[in-house]
């Protein structure tokens, strides 16, 4: 990582989503390497948010809008002149995505066209990495992870709404950011696709960790949705770190890197819903489960897995944790938070991942 705090030391970094769960990850570590750090985005979810909780609205330069107003958008993105961009914001739900379809298309996919067309007439951003996520790809819930080449798809308006704008990624880039015209626009654009992400200061609905934390801190059971779901589980630093190679690499060979990418944990922390949460019980001390799976549910993906040979191999980049440290991590981010300095707890499990 020694390599990233020189490079991102002075660049002007736009994140879009900078007050959600991974976006105040990434905004702290940036800054933590030197970097002048913009933000947009909605509001946070909640007042226990790590954003809200580590006082980055102090820290960085904190913009509140919605990345569907294309024209306010351009307008931060001329303002600000931004290096390089990572879009972040989004409508991360599955399940709330069946309640507003059309909110989740807006955001989801015009809201990626507007961030990418801003890139498109600002000159000073070299460096774009879009983030989308695993549930791009048509879901065959076959046993083997998916590759980068393979088709996009989605079953539920969430997933196809990510694979929709893995689409518009790739057509822009082919349109207006073409790596054989790289001479002409001078920039390189990449989509990046992770697996569940789990740390500390996620406090959304339906994610597993924060329903744990939730019924562990009121002395109630956690009941579990979908037990027996498989989902390939990695911490929230892990991605970060992945996208920031990334990031570094476009700046460095921008015609070579301006693709997908898929930032995966190996098979051994690809695990069901219960064996998580009973980490999590373990790790934090107390607690019961409870299986609340109900047939009749709305559709979600039992089983998904990415391939992440691609990254291994032509970024250099594997996870560095196990099932068990990225648990224990997490939970120590829980056990933590109420009493220390959170920005000084999130600096402090940085440093401890980047010497693993």
């Amino acid at each position: 990582m020694n390599i990233l705090n020189d490079f991102y030391k002075n660049k002007r970094v736009l994140i879009t989503g900078h007050t959600g769960f991974k976006g105040s990850w990434l905004s702290i570590w940036l800054r933590e390497m030197g970097a002048e750090v913009i933000g947009l985005a909605k509001d946070p979810y909640t007042e226990r948010d790590n954003f809200v909780l580590s006082g980055l609205k102090d820290k960085m330069t904190d913009i509140r809008g919605d990345i569907s107003d294309g024209n306010l958008v351009k307008e931060i993105f001329a303002t600000y002149q931004p290096e390089i961009v990572f879009h972040l914001a989004a409508q991360p739900l599955v399940r709330l995505s069946y309640d507003i379809p059309v909110e989740t298309y807006q955001t989801n996919v015009m809201g990626t066209i507007n961030v990418l067309e801003a890139i498109r007439v600002t000159d000073s951003v070299k460096v774009g990495v879009m983030i989308t996520t695993d549930k791009c790809y048509e879901n065959k819930e076959q046993i083997w992870g998916y590759r980068e080449n393979e088709p996009m798809g989605g079953y539920d308006p969430y997933s196809s709404s990510k694979g929709a704008a893995e689409i518009a990624i790739a057509s822009w880039r082919r349109s207006y950011f073409n790596p054989l015209q790289f001479e002409k626009h001078g920039k390189s654009i990449a989509s990046v696709r992770a697996g569940n992400v789990i740390g500390g200061g996620d406090w959304a609905l339906d994610r597993i960790i924060p329903d744990c934390i939730k019924a562990l801190e009121a002395g109630k059971s956690i009941d579990i949705r979908s037990p027996k779901a498989v989902r390939p589980w990695q911490h929230v630093l892990e991605p970060l770190g992945g996208y920031m190679l990334l990031a570094y690499k476009m700046w460095q060979e921008p015609t070579k890197y301006c693709e997908g990418w898929n930032f995966g944990p190996r098979a051994e922390s690809i695990a069901t819903v219960w064996d998580v949460a009973s980490k999590v019980v373990e790790n934090y001390g107390s607690g019961e489960l409870r299986d609340l799976s109900n047939p009749n549910a709305l559709h979600e993906a039992n089983l998904l897995m990415l391939d992440i040979s691609k990254a291994r191999v032509q970024l250099g980049w594997e996870p560095r944790m196990d099932i068990h440290q990225t648990v224990a991590l997490t939970v120590d981010w829980y056990k933590r938070y109420a009493s220390e300095n959170v920005y000084e707890l999130c600096v402090d499990q940085i440093n401890k991942y980047t010497v693993k």
